[in-house]
């Protein structure tokens, strides 16, 4: 597929300011095109760059403290920003103002949905999330940076909150391999406590 200007420069963009988790985002556009092919390209550039706000520190970051990592406060600061800060990318690339409102409307509800396109969007970050995201989250259980019972919500609700039949089923076996790790990961870690 040839992809648009807009697109070519957002996975550029997704490359070079979010080294730490692009592959991500990457995947998010990957699983959209797989889950929902000829979406709009307010809907692929949502898809690629729901998360772009963790990849620019700054006072006004959301933090998901202790014990919060699953607070639905966290997520609707963490979508408002990555809305703002892709709306206004977009915007000095002179992207039409109609598009730029329908992918900040979408990176605003990536969390969860709420309409078909929106649901698209949430559907293939869950599906990337869950193929690309679970060797981060078992480091933070060996870290002691999160907890299990935390991490395993986390999965489950990545799971849960997919409304998209088919994506739901994509990602059934990828949540049950990341279960069985965090199962594994646990055990080891009180193994190591003995």
């Amino acid at each position: 597929m040839t992809e648009s200007k807009t697109i070519e420069a957002a996975k550029q963009w997704v490359t070079d300011k979010y080294p730490y988790n692009r592959t991500h985002l990457l995947k998010s556009l990957e699983w959209l095109d797989r889950i929902a092919p000829g979406s709009t390209e307010a809907v692929r550039i949502a898809a690629l760059t729901h998360d772009m706000e963790r990849a620019f520190p700054g006072p006004d970051q959301p933090v998901a403290g202790p014990g919060k990592m699953n607070d639905p406060a966290y997520y609707v600061a963490h979508s408002e920003r990555s809305a703002r800060i892709v709306g206004a990318w977009l915007r000095e690339r002179g992207l039409a103002q109609p598009v730029i409102d329908d992918v900040e409307k979408l990176i605003r509800a990536h969390e969860v949905g709420g309409w078909p396109e929106a649901n698209f969007v949430q559907a293939a970050d869950s599906l990337s999330f869950l193929e690309t995201n679970i060797d981060l989250f078992l480091n933070m259980l060996k870290s002691g940076k999160r907890s299990y019972s935390e991490i395993a919500q986390k999965f489950q609700e990545t799971l849960e909150r997919i409304r998209i039949p088919e994506a739901r089923s994509l990602a059934l076996p990828m949540y049950d391999a990341a279960v069985a790790r965090l199962a594994s990961a646990q055990a080891e870690i009180h193994e190591q406590v003995r």
